[in-house]
């Protein structure tokens, strides 16, 4: 792993962990107060650069936006499920 690498990776940590408390939150007390054009907006975007990512090979940009994507998605179901 080169230097460029290893600030790749903890900023993709940092990002992500970010995301970490508010979807606990929103797990846990059923309930999203992030704006659901946002959240939308997110999903789709981290999405797209998942798959962009993927055809790049760029593993930490790809690890990164699926992680996004991801916790973003957990959101954006919690906010449809529990309006």
């Amino acid at each position: 792993m080169n230097g460029g690498e290893i600030i790749g990776l903890l900023g993709m940590l940092l990002l992500v962990s970010s995301w970490l408390p508010q979807t606990i939150e929103t797990v846990k007390k059923k309930h999203c107060p992030l704006n659901m054009k946002f959240i939308i907006i997110y999903v789709v975007a981290a999405t797209l650069l998942t798959i962009y990512s993927y055809i790049i090979g760029d593993w930490i940009f790809f690890t990164l936006n699926f992680l996004s994507a991801l916790q973003s998605a957990i959101n954006l179901a919690v906010k449809l499920l529990y309006p």
